[in-house]
């Protein structure tokens, strides 16, 4: 059973109500997410509010994340309200469709940990099923509503597993974006890639490629590149 909090170094995250609850997937893409020259940062489904809470963290940035779920919400809003980040970070309970269509203000970076789960079978926990599967939110309208609401010199940020990711690199470029960064993450060294982060923007670049292992291959025991990566974080680093 998960604990109805996780505290980090500089904040603590309440749980107790959203759909998910934190997860290495969140935590990865908000400490390796490429935040250089945004200024203002769009949080696609934020959750409990975490990567809206770690970009606040690691930039000057005004922040708007977005949450579909109420509960999830209405717990990101209290997580950010506790933060010291609070007064640059706005919470909306609206979905990213909608949102897309009604903002003017457009953004430097959108960054997301989405709905991703293409085929498998659904959990039957309803809030746990639309917020792990694309039914909720396809690829098509993540990225169509990128392309509404970034800066012409903005980039999209997101983490998928790795299927879904070689599948949406191909679904980007149908829509003018080009994947320029990829982080392979793997659990173990000898392990399969599981996640990709990707970086995508309007100019096509020579694609900037790292890995990632998160474990030594001993349970809990982690890698020295994945602890530099997360020092800014977790408790035990």
């Amino acid at each position: 059973m998960s604990n109805n909090y996780f505290r980090f170094k500089q904040f603590t995250i309440n749980q107790m109500k959203s759909a998910f609850k934190v997860g290495t997937d969140g935590v990865i893409l908000g400490a390796c997410a490429d935040f250089a020259g945004g200024n203002r940062i769009l949080d696609v489904g934020t959750g409990t509010g975490l990567i809206a809470i770690m970009a606040a963290q690691l930039t000057d940035a005004e922040i708007v994340a977005i949450e579909l779920d109420e509960n999830s919400f209405l717990e990101a809003c209290d997580n950010v309200r506790r933060s010291k980040w609070n007064r640059r970070i706005k919470v909306i309970n609206i979905c990213f469709q909608e949102y897309a269509l009604v903002q003017t203000e457009k953004f430097d970076i959108i960054i997301s940990n989405p709905p991703f789960f293409k085929d498998s079978l659904k959990n039957p926990d309803g809030k746990k099923s639309v917020a792990r599967h694309s039914d909720s939110l396809t690829f098509s309208e993540i990225l169509s509503g990128a392309t509404n609401l970034l800066k012409p010199e903005g980039n999209l940020q997101i983490i998928l597993p790795y299927a879904e990711g070689t599948i949406f690199i191909t679904e980007a470029s149908q829509y003018g974006f080009f994947c320029n960064r990829i982080i392979k993450i793997k659990p173990v060294p000898n392990g399969e890639i599981k996640r990709l982060i990707l970086k995508f923007e309007r100019i096509k670049k020579p694609i900037l490629e790292k890995f990632l292992t998160i474990e030594t291959g001993t349970r809990h025991k982690y890698t020295e590149e994945y602890k530099e990566v997360t020092k800014d974080f977790y408790l035990k680093f």
